[in-house]
Order: C-alpha cells, then sequence, then structure tokens
C-alpha cells in the first residue's frame, strides 16, 4: 500500500455562492441547520471579521510527521482553505509560522486544523486565519510516515470531502457539500434579513418572550 494517497483537485465552487454566503452569519445558519459544525473546541488564534468562505483542500497526516502539508501547498490555489485531519494527534503541532507563511502565500485564505499550531504570533502577524485547537511548543517533523490529500477526512468530529465549502467566522467553523449550498444560502439570507427585526420594539416596552412566542407557551403549560 502507498504511503501517500492523493486524490484529484475538486470542481471549483461558484463565485456567486461565495460571494452570497460572505453576507450572512454562521450563526443564522445554526437556527435551522445542526449538521456541519466543528467542534467548538476549534476555535481562531486571532479575531475573525467578518465571513470567510472558500473550497476545502482536504489533508490527513499523523502524529509527529507534517511532510504531505507541505507538499500539499504545492497544489493549493487562491482562495482554498486548507482542512487538516491530525489523526486523532492533540500533542504535535504541524502548523507555524512559516508554514503559515507558505500558505498565505500560495494563496490560502484559512486553516482549520484539529490539532494545535504553533508560533501564534508569528501566524498572526503573517495574516492567515487559523481555527485550531491551542498552542503546542512540540512541533511535527518530515518523518515520510505517509497521509492524503484531496481525499475525505473528519475534523472537528466533522466529515470533509476535498471541494466542501468551508464557511468561517468568529462563532465557529462549517463544513457544507456543494450541493445543499445553494439551499442553506437562500434561508440564511432570507432569515439575515429578518435578524434585528424586534429591536424597535424591545425598546419601546415590548417582552422578547411576548414577541417570540415564548410567554404564550409558558403561559399554556402552568394552566394546566
Amino acid at each position: 500500500m502507498k504511503k501517500y494517497r492523493i486524490g484529484p483537485r475538486p470542481a471549483p465552487l461558484d463565485a456567486s455562492l461565495l460571494a452570497g454566503f460572505r453576507e450572512v452569519e454562521i450563526a443564522t445558519i445554526g437556527h435551522f441547520r445542526h449538521r456541519g459544525f466543528v467542534d467548538r473546541a476549534l476555535r481562531p488564534i486571532a479575531p475573525i471579521t467578518g465571513l470567510l468562505a472558500g473550497p476545502a483542500v482536504t489533508v490527513a497526516i499523523p502524529g509527529t510527521d507534517s511532510t504531505l502539508l507541505h507538499h500539499a501547498l504545492s497544489v493549493v490555489q487562491p482562495g482554498d482553505v486548507v482542512v487538516i485531519d491530525r489523526l486523532g494527534d492533540r500533542r504535535h503541532a504541524c502548523l507555524g509560522g512559516g508554514v503559515a507563511f507558505a500558505a498565505k502565500a500560495a494563496g490560502a485564505i484559512a486553516v482549520v486544523l484539529d490539532g494545535p499550531c504553533t508560533d501564534p504570533d508569528e501566524i498572526i502577524e503573517v495574516g492567515l486565519p487559523v481555527f485550531c485547537t491551542g498552542v503546542s511548543a512540540i512541533t511535527t517533523r518530515l518523518n515520510d510516515l505517509g497521509g492524503a490529500l484531496n481525499l475525505p477526512i473528519s475534523c472537528g468530529n466533522v466529515p470533509v470531502m476535498p471541494g466542501d465549502l468551508v464557511l468561517m467566522d468568529a462563532c465557529g467553523v462549517l463544513i457544507l457539500p456543494p450541493d445543499e449550498a445553494a439551499e442553506v444560502l437562500a434561508e440564511a439570507t432570507a432569515r439575515q434579513a429578518r435578524a434585528g427585526r424586534n429591536r424597535d420594539k424591545i425598546e419601546a416596552g415590548e417582552k422578547l418572550g411576548d414577541l417570540s412566542g415564548a410567554s404564550r407557551l409558558v403561559a399554556a403549560e402552568l394552566e394546566r
């Protein structure tokens, strides 16, 4: 069996779809969808402004090894999101200032890493948004152990296919299959347009429970 398994580059995502998602919030999608949200332990190492959206380049690398990650940055194209499955390792940091610089130079808009990073100050200076589980001083090496590129992986307890739409903002990361994205965007856009519609009413003295119907449900139960 070959140590390195490499799949083809997926078809590009529609540019208008990417632009549409940049106008919504991931928490808005969380009002009606439950699948695809990566574990909340994966947090940005620096504040995120707005929503980032791009196709997934998937990488799976074991334990102490980052050989395939270095190679993967040779196939990254502008607008890509590098999504890294550490195959259960939580000790070794495969991403630091140097790798972040190379990813940024290749055109990656972000990295989603199911494990720790290192050199957080350098990564922030590079300006590459990174979602990860924390920081570690113990780094990976070029141990030539193998891995997978642009094949199905798991990141943050969510399955990720190469070319999946990756959405990232201050609330977290959401993975969407491309064939579901348009429907999700339509619903999210409609809900986003209704966001904040009750603020003037609440400022005028109305109660959230009355506006949402929650107080009616509580009262009905208490009257039983």
